[in-house]
């Protein structure tokens, strides 16, 4: 069975719930599954160790979930039109994982979640997409075709699934918020299956 790494970095909830949208279009293709992952939080202080497991959530991600997914899917809350500090942390540690070609060739998406609509989610799945090319990654959009793409009043874009919280801070994707993820989803795993050998 293939694998896809869903990797995320949520703090309020919006970003791990669209984790799972997407997990769930994963698992809708048949022989593929999705292995969910976060990254640690970072802080200004870094002497101070993270505990090795998170105390909820999906398990911190290791180099050996990017070396045996079959695709990838980063997930991060916009921070100023940008991925969050600790996925960029994450990324930024990868260079050997850059030279050795880990990622190269390997279907990848992007999805995000934004407290307005103008929050800056399509810059900050845009600007996620970058270490993906930089890796040999296929990355992977949402096309038009997708009828939830056209008539959206919150998250969802050509770039990649998104959600809109709002001034509430509302951490539920809408309806069509979710079924653009599990698409998203679903296109990856499709395109990974078509990929294997």
């Amino acid at each position: 069975m293939g694998e896809i790494l869903v990797l995320y970095y949520s703090r309020g909830g919006s970003v791990a719930r669209l984790a799972r949208q997407i997990a769930r279009g994963i698992g809708e293709v048949s022989g593929m599954s999705a292995r969910l992952r976060t990254v640690p939080a970072v802080a200004a202080v870094t002497q101070t160790a993270r505990p090795a497991v998170p105390e909820e959530g999906a398990p911190y991600v290791s180099l050996v979930d990017l070396a045996e997914c079959d695709g990838l899917l980063l997930g991060s809350p916009t921070r100023f039109g940008n991925m969050a500090a600790p996925m960029k942390h994450f990324l930024d540690g990868l260079g050997a994982e850059w030279v050795s070609g880990t990622l190269a060739g390997k279907p990848a998406a992007v999805f995000t979640s934004t407290a307005s609509m103008h929050g800056g989610q399509e810059s900050t799945l845009l600007s996620m997409q970058l270490p993906l090319l930089h890796h040999g990654c296929l990355i992977v959009g949402i096309p038009f075709t997708e009828p939830a793409l056209s008539h959206t009043t919150g998250g969802g874009t050509p770039y990649g699934a998104s959600h809109v919280a709002g001034a509430n801070d509302d951490p539920q994707p809408t309806d069509d918020e979710a079924v653009l993820a599990r698409a998203l989803g679903r296109r990856v795993a499709d395109i990974a299956r078509r990929l294997s050998p």
